[in-house]
């Protein structure tokens, strides 16, 4: 049996869900970075590591119940529209950058993206192919969460 070669490997993640609410409520909801235990899947606490709270250059951590934690930094932020930010600790990655973006569907729907690249640490494929397919159910799940709670 051959052994796979680890290597660095490159890929997207990218989910998309229409949540029935106001695009100010889920502007609300979402742009409070440090809210995530509310909805993000297994998510035990979110602190700001920074003195900012909104905004590039604001800075989180986030605490999952199993101990893990993960250091992102917002890089990129658009009032009521999109923020998206980078890890620098925690994940099994070199890189690690996302967009969470909301767009109007109607005057009380939205469509709600969350997109990430990644490069990976060396691993198998078939090691990074299951990462990906980890982290889409964690995005999907995480939004549908985040959807009942919003269209209560």
């Amino acid at each position: 049996m051959k052994k796979s070669a680890k290597a660095f490997h490159t890929g997207t993640v990218k989910k998309s869900m229409v949540i029935k609410a106001p695009k100010q409520k889920v502007w609300r909801k979402i742009s409070n970075i440090v809210g995530l235990p509310s909805w993000l899947v297994d998510c035990k606490e979110t602190v700001f590591l920074s003195k900012k709270k909104r905004g590039v250059g604001a800075i989180r951590e986030i605490t999952f119940n199993d101990g893990n934690t993960i250091e992102e930094h917002v890089v990129a932020w658009k009032d009521g529209e999109y923020f998206t930010y980078v890890a620098t600790e925690g994940l099994p990655l070199r890189a690690y950058v996302a967009t969470i973006s909301i767009k109007p569907k109607s005057r009380n729907s939205v469509q709600m993206t969350w997109e990430s690249y990644v490069n990976s640490k060396k691993m198998t494929e078939k090691e990074f192919l299951e990462f990906l397919v980890f982290m889409g159910t964690f995005y999907e799940t995480s939004l549908s969460n985040l959807k009942e709670i919003l269209e209560k």
